[in-house]
């Protein structure tokens, strides 16, 4: 009687499970359009789910900027509670900025982690027609007159972008990392504007966001921040090879209002896995310079927190947070 019992408890689980199905579903974007959360909004969730019938009819993307992902991360905590039918756009900056307690004191504990599926490795970068050709140029004005300098990036001061500066910094043997002046934008796409427009001298950001700019011819990659050169611009070096072990994975992924139901937890986990192991965006991935990274559910908020404890450890190293 008793195995009979949870068969049947486990069978109306798995029923309850299957009902759910989202409604009109929305992707939040915590910056700007342009840069990688528009990107991670707009091509897995609104281009890739709809194709594989995860989701019914469209995707609406919300782009909501502000306090490097913050006002997007308070406004899910306070105001979208219960909402099953939200995914947000997320990566290693969210991490960063939890890391740092700047989102208003909320904490990873606040929303659902759903999964992540590729990654983005960091890169820095300059105007086509700069003064800087090489990794070597860059260094040596950081090293001999770094107050010149003016680095701008898609998130906030102290945030993932501003970090990879500072690591770059170190790496390079430079002690004092204080006098770098970094400006932040509300995503990469309005600051490489700023780089275009020649008010500013260098660009900080991930790999994705200068795969279109290297096409046009517009702007330059001194290095990208990846173990190997990246296929999808194979022309850029890496820093590796030109003598700086500096790796900077920004991982893409997803995570969920506070307070939804186990089965809506689990339909856009799965949903998120699907996308991870689909055709489609395995050449959407390469396509834009992305490299495979993929991690889904409960294993996906343990790295978070793993990554929020790193985040931390590298933000004290650097001065960012005491």
């Amino acid at each position: 009687m008793k195995r009979f019992v949870i068969s049947v408890v486990a069978v109306f689980a798995a029923v309850a499970m299957a009902q759910f199905t989202p409604g009109n579903v929305e992707c939040i974007a915590p910056a700007s359009p342009g840069g990688g959360w528009d990107f991670t909004c707009r091509v897995p969730a609104a281009q890739v789910m709809p194709e594989l019938d995860l989701v019914p009819g469209s995707v609406q993307v919300t782009n909501l900027s502000g306090g490097g992902g913050g006002v997007a991360y308070a406004n899910v905590v306070t105001q979208r509670e219960g909402d099953e039918d939200l995914i947000v756009a997320a990566s290693v900056a969210t991490a960063t900025r939890l890391a740092q307690n700047v989102f208003a004191g909320f904490t990873a504990d606040d929303v659902r982690w759903f999964g992540a599926l590729g990654a983005d490795y960091g890169v820095v970068a300059v105007d086509v027609e700069s003064e800087f050709e090489t990794l070597e140029d860059l260094l040596a004005v950081m090293t001999e007159d770094p107050e010149s300098l003016t680095f701008v990036g898609g998130s906030a001061v102290g945030g993932f972008d501003h970090i990879k500066v500072l690591q770059l910094a170190r790496e390079a043997g430079i002690e004092d990392i204080l006098p770098f002046r970094y400006v932040s934008f509300d995503g990469g796409a309005t600051a490489i504007v700023e780089i275009k427009g020649g008010r500013a001298d260098v660009f900080t950001g991930d790999i994705s966001e200068m795969v279109g700019e290297i096409d046009a011819g517009t702007m330059r990659a001194l290095a990208v921040f990846s173990p190997e050169r990246v296929d999808r611009v194979p022309d850029v070096p890496t820093a590796v090879e030109q003598g700086y072990d500096l790796i900077a994975p920004n991982w893409r992924g997803f995570y969920g209002a506070p307070g939804i139901s186990d089965e809506a937890y689990d339909y856009w986990v799965n949903a998120v896995e699907e996308v991870a192991n689909s055709e489609a965006w395995a050449e959407l991935r390469a396509d834009n310079g992305l490299a495979p990274f993929e991690s889904f559910g409960a294993n996906f908020e343990e790295f978070v927190r793993e990554q929020i404890a790193i985040m931390q450890e590298i933000s004290r190293e650097v001065g960012v947070i005491e």
